[in-house]
């Protein structure tokens, strides 16, 4: 596993100070000096683009209206706007002169969530799931956060085109929450229509730290993500007569027990693997041995390679299992990973990360970036680096008001809002102002103006 890169600028998990020039305030820098001014005339009309899209979400693969607006984005900025790309995806070029070709990703899709903030754009929204359903929709995740702050820098980038040089590809894209987006947009043709990236950019709110303050994880961020389903066969009969039958109840017992040592046996303990049994479905009575039990996993790693041993256990485990509680070949357990589902993990390429940062100490100040741990959750962003074979970095971006996060610090006191929960609101003003200023100094960094 790769070892993390341990930066000058402070411990994992260090706090941020209560005050600090990203309370409101930012360093004076070239980057600064050149966005201040411009967020101070913009930033109202970012924050009502923020409360637009927040109050009008859209789930996963039916982002109609999100796509619009992005694209009218686009097209008001000069950009050479693409429609309809992998789904609701939305593609635009500017082209500035000699230097990189830099993608800037953002997300659209929100959560089958009813809101609860209290908040007055709160999501009222309803509609109904794939399941038919009646569901509240909300950006628990936000997405909506992520939008304006791409729609902030690709507006400034358009208007400042003497500060930097090369071409801005600046993507919407949809689907995230189902982990299908970026794979759909690749696959038709994101690269091949477009050109491919020498860098790739985006960021996400964290939920843990502040408005005004930045997080990061250099190497791997995000975690493989592998859905993977076990039909478990039997012969079935009545519970009083175990002896007649082929339990796949007690067979899913054992499989289960039997995964338990895949991760603490197998797996070198320095890699970090993940195998959880979610769900597990079977029999309908009392006294009904079932004919079989159907067993839903989510299993995370980091690297291809532990990956696959896990994959390649499963399958193992289930089946071996199997034959060793006397279970005939033809009811053998059927072992299905769901590879359309499959996320890869998200790898922020170390020397980037610490290039980058260097403009985000100067700009936020060093005791408001620190280092967070690695991350087994999923995000799909990085199939665009991994992908076109480039550097890439996505960094957080805290949103919690500072007086509720310090509050959440005393001993005893609750947690804050986390995301992909219904009372999750972040700081809209200082977190779209700090994500603008941040991601415009990331890319001036990399695309400095040819002399």
């Amino acid at each position: 596993m790769f070892a993390l890169l341990v930066l000058s600028l402070g411990l994992i998990g260090q706090l941020p100070p209560a005050e600090g020039p990203a309370a409101g305030q930012l360093e004076s820098t070239p980057a600064s000096e050149a966005i201040e001014p411009w967020l101070e005339r913009q930033l109202e009309s970012l924050v009502a683009f923020y409360q637009a899209l927040h109050r009008e979400p859209e789930l996963s693969f039916h982002e109609v209206r999100t796509s619009a607006k992005l694209a009218d984005v686009l097209e008001q900025a000069d950009f050479q706007v693409s429609r309809g790309i992998g789904g609701h995806g939305v593609v635009g070029v500017l082209e500035n002169g000699s230097g990189p070709r830099i993608l800037l990703r953002c997300d659209m899709d929100a959560l089958p969530i009813r809101e609860a903030t209290g908040l007055a754009y709160a999501s009222q929204v309803e509609t109904v799931d794939e399941a038919g359903r009646t569901v509240g929709v909300m950006h628990a995740c936000g997405h909506d956060i992520h939008m304006t702050v791409w729609t902030g820098t690709v507006q400034f980038l358009s208007q400042h085109r003497d500060l930097w040089s090369g071409t801005l590809v600046a993507i919407a894209q949809p689907a995230e929450e189902r982990g299908a987006g970026a794979r759909a947009m690749l696959a038709d043709g994101l690269y091949t229509r477009f050109g491919t990236p020498d860098f790739c950019l985006a960021l996400h709110v964290d939920g843990d730290y502040p408005a005004g303050t930045i997080s990061f994880t250099p190497g791997f961020a995000y975690a493989n993500v592998d859905s993977v389903d076990i039909r478990v066969l039997g012969k079935g009969g009545h519970g009083s007569a175990p002896h007649t039958t082929h339990d796949p109840v007690a067979l899913a017992g054992r499989i289960i027990m039997g995964l338990q040592t895949l991760v603490s046996r197998e797996i070198p303990p320095q890699d970090a693997a993940v195998v959880t049994v979610g769900s597990i479905h079977g029999g309908s009575k009392h006294n009904i041995i079932p004919e079989e039990v159907s067993m839903q996993l989510t299993v995370r790693s980091y690297t291809d390679g532990v990956r696959e041993k896990l994959l390649a256990g499963i399958e193992r485990i289930a089946k071996g299992e199997a034959k060793a509680a006397g279970f005939p070949p033809k009811l053998e357990p059927v072992v299905t990973v769901q590879r359309q589902e499959f996320t890869p993990a998200s790898y922020n390429d170390p020397a980037l990360v610490k290039r980058i940062n260097r403009v985000f100490v100067d700009l936020i100040g060093k005791d408001h970036l620190f280092q967070e741990r690695p991350s087994m959750g999923g995000e799909d962003f990085g199939r665009y680096a991994k992908a076109a074979g480039c550097p890439g970095y996505m960094f957080g971006l805290g949103s919690i008001d500072r007086q509720s996060w310090k509050a959440a610090q005393r001993p005893g006191a609750l947690p804050l809002p986390s995301l992909h929960t219904k009372d999750y609101a972040p700081v809209a003003e200082l977190t779209v102002k700090t994500g603008v200023s941040a991601m415009v100094a990331a890319i001036l960094e990399l695309a400095p103006t040819q002399l």
